[in-house]
């Protein structure tokens, strides 16, 4: 088949037509060329029907990354040819700044119709947002929804990109439903297979999408019984002829013995005694699988080893049991089990029920997008959907289809008609074969070349390479040409047969660069090999001496070329002047994460900096995302104590053992880390998850800490950002803070990655990249490094499944394999790994190094197939009357380092908002207010989200109040009062607050009541707390406490466990219109605490709404009450707790403002739902209980009833509105 040279404008858009595109050939210009030929309908015989529109034109590509690209590329064509088409004939300037494609597209058009071409054009180009650019899935997800009817799909399926739950749940109904049943023995060996029902899956799951190619078995107890039935039957006739064979052995060694014709220090009679006797126990214990036998006595036992212990002049015993003996080990292994028939009855067994499971879950994996839409095409209304979807689109497109599989083709075929080549629709399938390296995602190369099959005699090709030099095409070329001309061989991609070629390697041109690398004053050449001499006596290098070898010399070059760079004598030369050589112009392509790890050692000793890209490695798997996992759970309930402590430990934060320690012994910093969560939880919920993280990072000063430490704090910093802005992204799909710390746990669980999770660049910064070749696919190097090139990994007959394909391209499968079938599974793994080399060494600009050694079975590897005749002679043949080749022997690698030079990046200025703020509204309570003394450089804070968060907060900014009294003072347990040893805190007042609130759930006499009730509630909390001292303490002070006589003062008292209404932590809304908080401090220090002296509000305003939870508001002879429970540590005794002491301490904390604006919050309530409200009869004022001294003669009870006046005036103050407001 010889392909046609492709002409974008002359290109036939009508019928079913393939274009092999070569590296570097300008693939993605060429579609874009020919979508804006079908926008215009330009052509004449070669155009399609009519001119369409971006909505009809299908173009399907394979990753969303790609999908963006080319939406993008087209448009910006879309929008230049339009600006083409407008230009002036005239202006010479504008003329020669087209490209030739251009010129030429608009000459094939009269000028009367340029200015419709260009309106054709410019509304193509606004149009792209709805152009049917999409992955095969998102298309395929589309078709389902779009044309739910013709397809029998629900209108309401849901897309699952995570299906693992879903998956191991289905295998753990499996291993319940037939593995427990089992025997003993049977589950025995079971578990001898697969351990736990996980490691089942681990195996299952690579075999679900090919279930269609696995035979039915029969249920895993039938299986393992015909397998054990089998496996008896066998072994019975292996161990058969031994009735006779061991007493005869024993005669034959014994007699040799006596007349001494072997050496008896050699050969023991004790030991083979022992080696006989074993096989005699085996031939008689039907059960035992195999003999008791050492590695010496199987050794031995043989005919070469009892060769070596006759003497000479004896000739060496001859027997059939010795010949058994050195067969037996093979025989035993190859008894047959029921483990493949176990593999295969699960896997369908599982895959039915996924299937089914879904269905009632309304559940689409990415998967099921593909075989519902081909079950639908081939289901009974297949044939109108099929129209419908051609009618939709009449053209299509389909990028990369070398990376198709069956499914896939199966979809387009049936729609499309490849073979019947329509002239009233088209397809155009674009790739190159000789890029097909993604078998692993179960791209299939054979669906393929059956394509390329039914496309016969309208293949096109583009084969002149734009992306690198002409020296570096030509060297590239000669290591395929190499493997192609040799006759002994299937080509350089295996695929010749006498029938023919479907895969030949064809030369590319090269359109050559206008710059060249220079490194001194002469260009290099194209593709430098270094040559690794043989071992030792000629044997082969070992695997891991060449990686290491290879890492130091590969690292040596690249130094000395970077140092010259800095030098200004390594670098490009063209007409823009010289551009110096620096690390980011150079990247090492590898196989896997150990080679990276290996190469990027040796530079990090020469001090070059580098990163690793691999499809593989999800951001969600370094260890960043551990930390922030932990940070996400403290910041989602900063009340836990073990989350806040995982938290706070983890590397990324940075603090040291020292602050750790300290949070064990010191309350207050312990504190301050709790309040400090709890802000970020409030950040989290107004602002998100993002902003949040950033707050939290420059908090602790991660950034500065990481970007300190180089390159690995620079990864680090680069992970954090790209995970924070994937958890923003997530979580406008989630509900809640704790739903998104599941989907990132998630997330660390699966394997792989997609577009979005795939790890970053660090930065802009001069970076050596150290890439695998499959994400290289696609992208360009001016340098690239191929150290590894003769390494592979053969396939093994662990390897499951094992797949390979017939004569006629069909997929085989299989669970086991001999030697030939294991040898031709690995054959097409080096057909794929002679491709990844293709993509390897067409990656360059200007220049490639391949590390090139005499490794064993170097034949089996891509680079050593197409030198074919060994590694000396094959690398001479290759660089023979070839100027751009250079073979370089014994390469010895340098001491050099590399120090890069101070790029000097200045800092500006910071960037300042434009405009104000239009309204500064925001939430406040009273823990959010601030005395003058607190400063004024923290600003306002807003208030506490729950009744907890409000307790803890007022009792941090109380302890931040106290006076240090000397050591002596302080009690050291409960022994001199019931309280005033207790722990002290903002934790311990959120702990009491919380006794009582359960108190007043439960109902407070009925709490006094029930002692055990109570006993149990206070060891519930005491124990988690490791306060089990304090329980007995605790159940005497609540007991006490709550028949403590209150009220206010010359009136009636009461005790809590009388009450019979009551509403513990009632929260309140209040609205403010600028209150002036100035104004509001005057108004109060008047009006309570007879005008004693105290500390003064911070000046401000309140715009928008005062919240607050007041602890108890309780009735009592028709009166209400407000009480507070306050949990300060004024003394070391009752005697601290004074009428005078408790005032100093509410002036101290401002606890008469609290008490005033709670007041406000009940008149406000009260006058709503009393109709005959009074405050002087109604209110009986506030209650505020100093709990450590419930004991003292005060009670503990500071209680006072703010005047009338003082309450209406701030009523009204509160409602004030400014004068815009009301206007």
């Amino acid at each position: 088949m010889n392909p046609n040279a492709l002409d974008p404008l002359r290109f036939p858009l009508r019928g079913s037509r393939l274009i092999e595109a070569s590296a570097g050939t300008g693939k993605t210009f060429t579609i874009a060329a020919l979508y804006l030929r079908l926008v215009l309908g330009h052509g004449d015989a070669a155009a399609f029907s009519r001119a369409l529109t971006p909505p009809e034109i299908l173009v399907v590509t394979f990753t969303d990354a790609a999908t963006k690209e080319l939406r993008d590329r087209i448009r910006a064509r879309l929008a230049q040819a339009a600006g083409y088409f407008l230009a002036d004939p005239a202006d010479a300037e504008a003329t020669d700044a087209a490209d030739p494609l251009l010129r030429d597209l608009r000459a094939d058009h009269p000028p009367e119709s340029w200015t419709a071409c260009a309106r054709k054009l410019q509304l193509a180009a606004e149009w792209m947002d709805e152009a049917a650019v999409s992955t095969i899935h998102g298309w395929c997800n589309r078709m389902l929804r779009e044309h739910a009817f013709d397809s029998d799909s629900l209108f309401t399926q849901h897309l699952e990109t995570d299906q693992e739950a879903l998956l191991a749940e289905v295998v753990r109904d499996y291993w319940r439903s037939f593995m427990y049943p089992l025997a003993p023995a049977a589950a025995r060996q079971v578990l001898g297979w697969w351990a736990s029902p996980d490691a089942l899956q681990g195996v299952v799951e690579n075999l679900l999408t090919h279930v269609d190619l696995l035979a039915e078995c029969p249920s895993p107890a039938a299986a393992i019984d015909a397998a054990d039935t089998e496996k008896q039957r066998r072994l019975a006739i292996l161990k058969a002829p031994w009735a006779e064979w061991v007493g005869e052995l024993q005669t034959l060694l014994d007699d040799a013995r006596d007349k001494k014709r072997f050496n008896g220090t050699k050969l023991k009679k004790n030991n083979y005694d022992n080696w006989l006797a074993a096989i005699q126990a085996w031939r008689d214990d039907p059960a035992q699988l195999r003999p008791k036998l050492s590695e010496a006595a199987w050794t031995r036992l043989s005919p070469e080893g009892l060769a070596e212990v006759w003497k000479p002049g004896s000739p060496a015993p001859q027997h059939p049991a010795l010949t058994a003996l050195e067969r037996m080990a093979e025989e035993l292994a190859a008894l047959p089990d029921a483990r493949d028939d176990l593999l295969r009855h699960a896997a369908r067994w599982v895959a039915g029920r996924f299937a089914e499971e879904q269905a009632r879950r309304a559940q689409m994996g990415f998967n099921d997008l593909l075989t519902r839409l081909d079950a639908a095409l081939a289901g009974p209304n297949g044939v109108r959907l099929a129209e419908l979807i051609r009618t939709q689109f009449p053209v299509a497109l389909i990028d990369e289809f070398q990376d198709t599989d069956a499914v896939q083709y199966r979809i387009f075929d049936t729609v499309y008609r490849v073979k019947d080549n329509r002239d009233d629709i088209a397809l155009i399938l674009i790739g190159d074969p000789k890029q097909a390296i993604y078998a692993f995602r179960g791209a299939d190369i054979y669906t393929y070349l059956a394509a390329r099959a039914a496309t016969a005699g309208r293949l096109y090709t583009l084969r002149r390479n734009f992306r690198s030099t002409t020296a570096m095409v030509a060297a590239a070329n000669r290591c395929f040409e190499m493997g192609e001309s040799r006759e002994a061989g299937a080509g350089a991609f295996l695929f010749r047969t006498p029938a023919g070629n479907p895969v030949p390697f064809l030369g590319a041109e090269a359109a050559g660069r206008k710059d060249v690398l220079q490194v001194g004053d002469a260009p290099i050449p194209a593709l430098n090999v270094w040559r690794l001499p043989p071992g030792e006596e000629g044997k082969p290098i070992a695997k891991g001496v060449y990686l290491e070898t290879m890492a130091e010399i590969c690292a040596s070059e690249m130094v000395r070329l970077l140092n010259l760079g800095q030098q200004g004598q390594a670098g490009f030369a063209g007409e823009r002047g010289f551009a110096p050589l620096r690390p980011a112009d150079l990247a090492v392509l590898v196989n896997n994460r150990n080679e990276a790890d290996t190469l990027r050692a040796a530079l990090s000793r020469r001090g070059v900096r580098s990163v690793y890209l691999s499809e593989k490695d999800s951001v969600f798997r370094r260890p960043e995302a551990v930390d922030l996992q932990r940070w996400l759970g403290a910041c989602a309930d900063p009340d836990d104590g073990r989350a806040l402590r995982a938290a706070l430990a983890t590397p990324t934060l940075g603090l040291d053992w020292a602050a750790l320690d300290r949070l064990n012994r010191d309350e207050i910093a312990w504190d301050d880390y709790v309040l400090q969560f709890r802000a970020y939880r409030d950040c989290w919920r107004r602002q998100g998850v993002l902003p949040m993280l950033r707050r939290l990072l420059n908090d602790f000063r991660v950034p500065a800490r990481l970007l300190a430490g180089g390159g690995a704090g620079e990864r680090s910093l680069t992970d954090l950002l790209h995970l924070a802005e994937l958890l923003q992204q997530a979580s406008s799909l989630l509900d809640g803070e704790h739903a998104l710390i599941r989907h990132l746990a998630e997330q660390r669980r699966e394997e792989g990655a997609g577009d979005t999770r795939q790890i970053r660049l660090e930065s802009d910064a001069n970076l050596v990249q150290v890439v695998t070749v499959h994400k290289s696919k696609g992208l360009e190097y001016p340098l690239v490094f191929l150290p590894f090139a003769c390494a592979f990994r053969a396939t093994r007959p662990g390897d499951l499944p094992l797949k390979w394909h017939d004569a006629d391209g069909r997929l085989q499968l299989a669970l086991a394999g001999d030697d030939s079938l294991i040898e031709r599974v690995d054959r097409e793994r080096l057909g794929e790994d002679l491709r990844k080399l293709y993509v390897a060494l067409t990656r360059a600009r200007y220049a490639t190094w391949i590390g090139a050694a005499p490794i064993d079975r170097l034949e089996r590897s891509a680079f050593g197939y197409l030198l074919g005749d060994g590694l000396q002679a094959g690398l001479d043949a290759l660089a023979a009357g070839h100027p751009e080749i250079a073979v370089i022997d014994d390469p010895q690698p340098g001491a050099d380092t590399y120090a890069a030079h101070d790029q000097g990046v200045v800092e500006g200025a910071a960037r300042t908002p434009r405009r104000p703020v239009r309204d500064h509204w925001w939430i406040a309570s009273y823990s959010a207010l601030q005395t003058a003394e607190a400063g004024a450089a923290s600003g306002p804070s807003d208030g506490a989200d729950t009744p907890a968060e409000d307790v803890f907060r007022e009792a941090a900014a109380s302890d931040a109040n106290l006076v240090a009294l000397p050591p002596d003072a302080v009690p050291a347990g409960p022994s001199l009062g019931p309280l005033h040893g207790f722990p002290r805190g903002a934790a311990v007042g959120t702990f009491l607050h919380e006794i009582l609130e359960w108190a007043a759930a439960q109902g407070f006499g009925s709490v006094v009541d029930a002692p055990e009730l109570l006993r149990d509630a206070i060891a519930r909390r005491c124990a988690v707390r490791g306060w089990e001292a304090w329980i007995e303490p605790l159940c005497n002070w609540l007991q006490h406490f709550l028949r403590l006589p209150l009220g206010e003062a010359g009136g009636a008292t009461f005790t809590l466990a009388q009450l019979t209404a009551w509403v513990a932590e009632m929260e309140f809304w209040i609205a403010t219109h600028d209150v002036d908080l100035a104004r509001l401090d005057a108004l109060v220090c008047a009006h309570t605490c007879v005008g004693a002296a105290r500390p003064a509000l911070q000046p401000g305003q309140l715009n928008g709404m005062l919240k607050g939870f007041i602890d108890l508001v309780v009735e009592h002879d028709g009166r209400y009450y407000v009480v507070d429970y306050k949990s300060n540590w004024l003394g070391p005794d009752d005697a601290a707790y004074t009428a005078a002491a408790m005032q100093d301490a509410v002036l101290a904390n401002r606890y008469e403002l609290q008490y005033v604006l709670y007041l406000l919050a009940l008149h406000r309530l009260l006058k709503l739902r009393l109709p005959d409200y009074d405050y002087e009869r109604h209110v009986g004022g506030a209650l505020y209980l100093f709990l450590r001294g419930s004991h003292a003669p005060s009670r503990g009870l500071h209680a006072e009833r703010p005047p009338r006046t003082l309450i209406e005036a701030l009523d009204r103050l509160f409602a004030r509105r400014t004068a815009p407001e009301a206007a």
